[in-house]
């Protein structure tokens, strides 16, 4: 098997972006020094699990499916075991806070349903989901065959554990890991019940139906609306229904759609391209945390919303010309 390293260290780097990066609500929002150097941790951390991902899909036949529910289980794990951000009560002193998880604390088990529900979502769509469709899209005589030989997705398996361990460890000396025994296991069982799912799910192959298939800008249109919706609804009770609702609706269009005949993988690219675009877009009215001046914030969000909006677009240059 012929390494592909570019597709490779494209998915490596723009994972962590679109996971990190495109919302700019950190410090070093505005900082492109510290943003690349971040990469240091960011992209063992989001990149070398999206790797990993990619990589068991395309090697053992799993489709988008089993793709997305491998990236649950990484949410699960990224969010209940290695920041715990998803049992914090107080997370990095950010100001709003508490107006996300209060609402919908869920005290005998200590965990927020939105935050919850946002966290994993976040993972699925813009750490995992959205940049490998984006990056197999630019680069597509590779789209279907395995990029790493084992050597390789061992380090980058090691990478991320030594990651996950540095944050873990920070999380511990700032006091901010305050999951319990219970919530950690509680954490570890769902993200291996995902991963089974994943490999039962996502090699069943998917009969094809009669029907129409949309277009893609139809399918951008929904991808722009459910991210949107999933942005813009509150932190209550009721929003966090509707956001399940909402997922669930998305969920069950897609599926419908993707099993006709003629559903592509420009179709793919509007789903990715539209999810990244509209959390660019955003992410304008997130506040940063830490010093961050209104010419780096928005610096940042203009940069990085063309930086994908640019990758999306090229990709559906691409696609147009025949890579389908």
């Amino acid at each position: 098997m012929r390494t592909a390293w570019l597709p490779a260290l494209g998915l490596l780097v723009l994972a962590p972006v679109c996971a990190e990066y495109l919302w700019g609500y950190d410090d070093s929002t505005g900082h492109p020094g510290t943003l690349v150097g971040n990469l240091l941790v960011f992209s063992p951390l989001y990149g070398a699990p999206a790797l990993l991902i990619r990589e068991a899909a395309r090697r053992h036949g799993l489709g988008w499916p089993g793709i997305l529910l491998m990236a649950a289980a990484f949410g699960v794990v990224q969010a209940g075991i290695v920041d715990q951000s998803m049992w914090s009560t107080d997370y990095r002193d950010i100001p709003y806070w508490d107006d996300m998880s209060e609402p919908t604390y869920l005290a005998p088990i200590g965990l927020s349903a939105y935050l919850a529900l946002t966290f994993v979502g976040g993972h699925v769509i813009l750490s995992v989901g959205a940049p490998i469709a984006l990056v197999e899209t630019l680069t597509p005589r590779h789209r279907r065959e395995p990029w790493l030989g084992p050597v390789a997705l061992w380090v980058l398996a090691l990478l991320y554990a030594a990651a996950s361990a540095l944050v873990l460890v920070d999380a511990h000396d700032t006091g901010e890991a305050t999951a319990t025994w219970g919530q950690l296991l509680a954490s570890a069982l769902a993200a291996v019940g995902l991963v089974v799912a994943a490999f039962r799910v996502g090699s069943r192959p998917a009969p094809i139906v009669p029907g129409r298939v949309p277009r893609p800008l139809l399918v951008l249109a929904l991808a722009v609306v459910a991210m949107t919706g999933w942005v813009a609804l509150p932190p209550t009770p009721a929003g966090t229904v509707l956001v399940a609702l909402l997922a669930v609706g998305v969920v069950l269009v897609v599926r419908r759609w993707s099993r006709r005949g003629d559903w592509g993988q420009r179709h793919v690219l509007a789903l990715a391209g539209g999810a990244v675009v509209a959390a660019g877009g955003w992410a304008f009215l997130t506040t940063p945390i830490g010093e961050v001046s209104s010419q780096e914030k928005y610096g940042h969000n203009v940069a990085l919303l063309l930086l994908v909006a640019g990758l999306s677009l090229w990709g559906a240059r691409r696609a147009r010309a025949g890579w389908t």
